[in-house]
């Protein structure tokens, strides 16, 4: 009798260890654009590695997310759109908030302060949303077509990818958030993308194209925030979807060649540590965080595509089955 209860309490103890894991594990968040002119951009949530949720049919090209607190925020480029959604240990809870963004093609955004600053195309500035009232209380006009934007505390740092005749454009503009005022603009070569801040250095991942459209190029350029040091390297002709760049294993990645490769203090790529091996034509997206990466991957740009999450050590650990063109990524803790 007493071994019975010592293998009860055992089992017990096993059940309790597991209730405490997954109430401690983690949701992701996986947003796809969809196909362009449709409605079919999704959010896909994921725990422990299974789909839990998917959330379809949320707008037009599904740009970029954001958990901030307890709250996803979505942005719909060509439905003009801001969605944001109530997170809960089960995923989303439906049927969230739309804001109109009236027209303004929003693309990226960061918080500061409890507001949401997020870059927009067709209206070229950078708009304010007050994250207490849902209110889009002012912008800040730029001159050409904004992408990537971070916050260092003081300012943001706007990647300013194109001209206003989509041509490619070349700088990184400073934005003091108190004033709203650009104070500074950094030349940083042909094409600034994405955007990372990782210590006293902005990393600016570039991508951009022939005249013709039918050549693309990359590079990475890196501004160093105290001492407005510039340095810019290019890589010449390659096909990098997305040109991300990211903070992952506690150094700062870019996509390269059909996966993901850690980034010298001189720009170089380190290919011999790159993680992943996919069809450089097909690596859709790319992003890190603690120790997964994640590398999308879409065949013809239609439903479903799949997600490869690798560790640290760039070994593949999940599959993970999302709509068409996974674009972004998100992790919220479960507390």
């Amino acid at each position: 009798m007493k071994k019975f209860f010592l293998i009860m309490a055992i089992i017990l103890a096993g059940c309790e260890d597991n209730n405490i894991k997954d109430e401690s594990s983690e949701l992701t968040f996986i947003s796809t654009e969809g196909n362009f002119g449709s409605s079919n951009g999704s959010v896909s949530v994921f725990r422990n590695g299974k789909l839990i949720q998917e959330v379809k049919d949320i707008g037009d090209v599904v740009q970029s997310i954001l958990v901030h607190n307890n709250k996803l925020f979505v942005l719909v480029n060509n439905s003009h759109l801001i969605k944001v959604y109530q997170i809960s240990d089960d995923g989303l809870e439906l049927p969230g908030i739309s804001i109109s963004t009236e027209g303004s093609s929003p693309r990226e955004m960061v918080v500061e302060n409890n507001k949401l600053y997020f870059t927009n195309y067709y209206t070229q500035d950078v708009k304010v949303l007050n994250l207490s009232t849902y209110y889009i209380e002012d912008s800040f006009p730029l001159d050409g077509l904004p992408e990537s934007i971070v916050s260092d505390g003081t300012n943001l740092w706007v990647a300013i990818n194109m001209n206003a005749d989509y041509s490619s454009a070349s700088s990184v503009v400073k934005i003091n958030i108190e004033s709203g005022k650009v104070t500074k603009t950094y030349e940083v070569g042909k094409g600034p993308q994405q955007l990372l801040i990782d210590g006293d250095n902005l990393w600016v991942s570039r991508t951009h194209y022939s005249a013709d459209f039918s050549e693309t190029y990359y590079g990475t350029s890196k501004i160093n925030i105290l001492s407005e040091a510039i340095a810019i390297l290019d890589y010449g002709k390659g096909a990098v979807c997305g040109g991300d760049v990211f903070k992952f294993d506690n150094r700062a990645f870019r996509t390269y060649n059909g996966g993901a490769a850690p980034l010298n203090a001189d720009l170089s790529l380190q290919s011999l540590s790159k993680i992943g091996s996919y069809n450089s034509n097909h690596l859709y997206s790319a992003n890190g965080f603690e120790e997964k990466l994640f590398l999308g991957v879409t065949s013809d740009y239609t439903a479903p595509d799949t997600v490869f999450v690798h560790n640290n050590l760039g070994e593949p650990q999940e599959e993970l089955v999302v709509g068409a063109s996974p674009g972004d990524y998100a992790i919220y803790k479960i507390k």
